[in-house]
């Protein structure tokens, strides 16, 4: 029995449930709703990243401005060529585009529909 961590998942609350399920739905996640639930919430799949869509009445902030810096999700994958250009192909903002950081990941970053800034990279 494998007794270390396995996944994660993201939890991103939203003031527009339907509005940012949409926008992952375009970038190819699948929507399953329970909007009826004593807690409403909207999950999304794509291949192993997982987001969970949570109802807020307040304004998301972004982590680099609530805090001054730093994403709001970090998605690994080994593709990040044809996923950038995938996203790029679909007007998804890509604001910072594919290179190497100083922490030596290979990564590139994109904006969501609420102005979240995801990373996805890899370690070289």
């Amino acid at each position: 029995m494998n007794k270390g961590f396995s996944h994660c998942l993201q939890i991103f609350p939203t003031s527009d449930l339907n509005k940012t399920s949409q926008f992952y739905e375009r970038i190819g996640f699948r929507a399953v709703n329970y909007l009826d639930a004593a807690e409403p919430h909207v999950c999304l799949y794509r291949d192993s990243i997982e987001i969970v869509l949570t109802k807020t009445d307040v304004d998301v902030v972004p982590n680099r401005i609530r805090y001054g810096y730093g994403y709001d999700a970090y998605f690994i994958t080994y593709n990040q060529l044809e996923i950038e250009q995938e996203l790029i192909d679909l007007d998804v903002k890509i604001v910072r585009p594919l290179s190497v950081t100083d922490y030596s990941n290979h990564e590139f970053v994109f904006e969501d529909v609420d102005g979240r800034w995801i990373a996805v990279g890899n370690k070289q």
